[in-house]
């Protein structure tokens, strides 16, 4: 089973872009994933010999980078050395070799422990329809705390599923941010009841967050759902500077337009000072999921379903077990499988009728057992 099978990354051999990598080794290996390596020559060097030195030099770089990540046991595609415009040429080969994201360095640390996005970062967000990480200088994969900000659009839909998927495989915590926004009220505060305008705001949104989790398994997961009032751009950053949030998983539109709040002239400095790593979906999903249809044998079916279910996509694991099954119908394994998935989904009926069949299994298997140590006594 494949969650992230391609991740293109982005280099130019500084220090930054150091970290971007071992950043990807990180995720290839929890995912089991392939890295693909790029680095974009410029076009202004009009001199060809300087230009063929630095084409040499870029070569040998992005083979010694490719070596390192290869000896760390990571599956890598031929590297990209490519000229033109940055941002487009990452683009295009992320749709060339479909990658599953693209990963970014975030540009220079300020002071405070934040950073100064890079305009090439802020270009590959705008024109990628593919999810976009990018990395904060210093900071390593290691992720236990994640935010997800949500305004109940199909792309923060879409960023919550990723954000579930990726805090099982982690064992982060995740909490799903609500903003409703209040400013509109106060050009009418002489009319109203501000207060008690503000509280039918808050009731409204609680009563939309609930309703779109109903959409999500959470089960197994440790999740806070919090609504906060304000601007959503301001309200993020403070909520990601108080918290100390190893990642932050958005979508790029959306209703709310989160971030075009974000990337948008008035508020650009917030997005340049983002505290943590974050990762931006618009079109396609981090995780994608490729099953390998040509496994048959019960053993690895069975492997393929435990994972499926580890990661959260219950559904699918069950008709993992249930090939297991209609291979061996007393499969033990599968049917407690099916139990613990039907549980998590709160199916009470399936986990019970799953958990009897195991039970009647096991004592057929026992009496069977005890008839033929009395056949064998007996003889």
């Amino acid at each position: 089973m494949k969650l992230i099978n391609r991740i293109l990354v982005a280099t130019d051999f500084s220090n930054t872009s150091d970290n971007v990598v071992e950043n990807a080794i990180d995720l290839a290996k929890t995912f089991k994933s392939k890295i693909g390596l790029i680095y974009v020559l410029p076009t202004t060097i009009k001199n060809k010999k300087a230009n063929d030195l630095l084409k040499d030099f870029a070569s040998k770089q992005l083979n010694i980078i490719n070596e390192k990540i290869r000896k760390k046991g990571v599956v890598t595609l031929d590297p990209f050395l490519e000229c033109g415009d940055f941002s487009e040429k990452i683009v295009a080969i992320s749709e060339k070799i479909n990658a599953n994201i693209i990963l970014v360095g975030a540009g220079e640390k300020l002071e405070n422990n934040v950073f100064q996005l890079g305009s090439n970062a802020k270009k590959i967000i705008k024109k990628s329809k593919k999810p976009v990480f990018v990395v904060k200088n210093e900071k390593p994969l290691g992720i236990k705390k994640i935010l997800c900000p949500v305004d109940f659009s199909p792309e923060s839909k879409r960023a919550l599923k990723n954000a579930i998927t990726m805090c099982r495989r982690f064992e982060a915590e995740l909490t799903i941010l609500s903003v409703y926004e209040i400013a509109h009220l106060f050009s009418i505060s002489n009319k109203i009841n501000i207060d008690e305008q503000i509280e039918y705001l808050r009731e409204d949104c609680q009563t939309e967050l609930d309703s779109f989790l109903k959409e999500f398994t959470l089960t197994g997961l440790k999740v806070t759902a919090e609504i906060k009032k304000g601007d959503p751009a301001t309200v993020i950053l403070k909520t990601l500077k108080s918290n100390n949030y190893d990642l932050l998983i958005i979508g790029t539109t959306g209703k709310s337009g989160i971030i075009s709040m974000l990337m948008g002239s008035v508020t650009e400095k917030v997005i340049q000072e983002i505290p943590t790593s974050f990762i931006t979906l618009k079109n396609e999903d981090i995780i994608t999921l490729e099953i390998d249809s040509k496994i048959r044998d019960i053993e690895s079916l069975f492997k393929e379903a435990e994972l499926l279910f580890k990661n959260g996509f219950f559904k699918e694991a069950i008709d993992e077990y249930n090939k297991c099954i209609n291979i061996s119908f007393m499969h033990m394994p599968s049917l407690l499988g099916l139990s613990k998935v039907y549980e998590k989904l709160g199916d009470s009926i399936n986990e019970k009728k799953y958990k009897a069949m195991v039970t009647e299994i096991s004592n057929k298997m026992y009496h069977k057992k005890i008839e033929d140590e009395i056949r064998k006594f007996r003889n």
